[in-house]
């Protein structure tokens, strides 16, 4: 048991067509807990130029110093809650973004099949660049705060996640310090408040759920033009994939 009243801030890094909104659910129905969906967002879509849906609707309503950004993810958590959980996208944590704050949070680390990604991600978008999917990052942030703590943070894989959904957050809820609680199962459907004002382009599946999907194995092979990026990826989420809590 964690009895702790003391508040708890966890970023968790994903890459994209991942489960990391449904995650987000979970966080987000905890009476103790609020959410906050990729803060990053603005700043990536404005930095970089990136043609995604609805992005200058994200870049006016979001925040575009990565300093304040920063500010608010360490500073007071929202609503007098103890938990702040973060949904952090490792993509959007361009490498000009000072890296010292991560120890000032409790990192984690969602990851998912390169394959299972690659073959979503061509059905939303158009063939994707390795530094789209976000594996060469977040072994990058990995690595950072594995320096930094000298000790390994805790690292969940989407399907483990899926097959068993309350025996892998009990695992992450004791990596991180806070007590595991039922509520994180299931939640109702709908958009949230605290989601990002380009949830209408991206999370029309996540709404109609209630709680994690049952893991189904897509039969989607990585097309031959994305080959070389998922040997990359593929060697990155390896790295991960062998310290996965389980």
């Amino acid at each position: 048991m964690h009895t702790s009243q003391t508040s708890v801030r966890i970023a968790m890094w994903s890459g994209p067509r991942n489960i990391s909104t449904a995650m987000m659910r979970a966080w987000g129905n905890r009476r103790d807990t609020v959410v906050i969906d990729e803060p990053f967002y603005a700043y990536y879509l404005r930095t970089t130029g990136k043609n995604h849906p609805g992005a200058d609707e994200v870049i006016a309503a979001g925040e575009i110093d990565w300093r304040k950004i920063v500010a608010q993810l360490t500073g007071s958590i929202p609503n007098g809650k103890r938990i702040f959980f973060q949904k952090q996208m490792t993509h959007h944590f361009l490498p000009e973004i000072d890296r010292e704050w991560l120890g000032a949070v409790t990192n984690c680390f969602l990851i998912r099949d390169p394959r299972e990604v690659i073959a979503s991600y061509v059905k939303k978008r158009e063939d994707p660049r390795l530094e789209d999917l976000g594996f060469t990052q977040q072994v990058e942030i990995f690595n950072f705060v594995r320096r930094r703590l000298n000790s390994i943070p805790p690292v969940v894989d989407a399907k483990d996640v899926l097959e068993n959904p309350e025996r892998i957050l009990r695992l992450l809820c004791d990596a991180v310090r806070v007590d595991f609680g039922k509520s994180m199962l299931s939640w109702p459907p709908g958009l949230r408040d605290t989601d990002g004002i380009w949830a209408r382009h991206w999370y029309t599946e996540v709404t109609k759920t209630t709680s994690f999907q049952p893991y189904h194995p897509t039969a989607d092979e990585v097309p031959e033009r994305s080959r070389e990026i998922y040997e990359r990826c593929r060697e990155c989420y390896e790295r991960l994939y062998r310290h996965r809590l389980h």
